[in-house]
């Protein structure tokens, strides 16, 4: 299921599309309520009748929800379709994946490196204290701001999708 320009999911509006993966395709939205665009990713209608995916999906919404640092895309909302799909709003980040830059530039500068590195374990580390395991890192899951100096992009981890929450930190809570 693909949506067009000016197609509604609950209040948001869809702008443009920005890409697919295995768990369905994220757009470029507006939130008119409050006047910010925002990314949403949509479980397809294909995927949205395996309730492993499903589980999946609003397992990642779970985890999301429960981490606020800079290093992490924030998530602001979650919701249904009825019978095909949900969809998870989430802060839009302008910018590339590492991926991205690693085809670009093979070998990264170890300074580099080590600023990219340094906001991933940043990011891991909030996550730990908050009870979430990621265990989905890889290059397309990190993004890397928009920023006319590389020191100051900020690196952002995303895609909790497989991310095990621990039950011991569920029930501390």
């Amino acid at each position: 299921m693909s949506f067009t320009r000016g197609t509604r999911l609950g209040p948001y509006e869809i702008l443009a599309p920005l890409g697919a993966g295995g768990m369905g395709e994220v757009y470029r939205a507006l939130d008119p309520r409050l006047g910010r665009e925002v990314a949403i990713k949509v479980l397809t209608g294909a995927l949205f009748g395996d309730q492993a995916a499903l589980r999946r999906f609003e397992r990642e919404a779970q985890a999301s929800a429960r981490l606020s640092h800079v290093n992490i895309v924030t998530v602001f909302d979650y919701g249904s379709l009825g019978s095909d799909g949900a969809f998870l709003v989430m802060e839009l980040v302008n910018g590339q994946t590492l991926r991205h830059e690693l085809r670009r530039d093979v070998c990264l500068a170890p300074e580099r490196l080590a600023y990219v590195m340094e906001g991933v374990c940043d990011a891991v580390a909030e996550a730990h204290k908050a009870g979430v395991i990621h265990r989905d890192l890889k290059p397309e899951n990190i993004l890397l701001t928009e920023a006319d100096d590389p020191a100051k992009q900020i690196v952002k981890v995303l895609d909790f999708g497989i991310a095990k929450i621990l039950q011991s930190q569920v029930d501390a809570r």
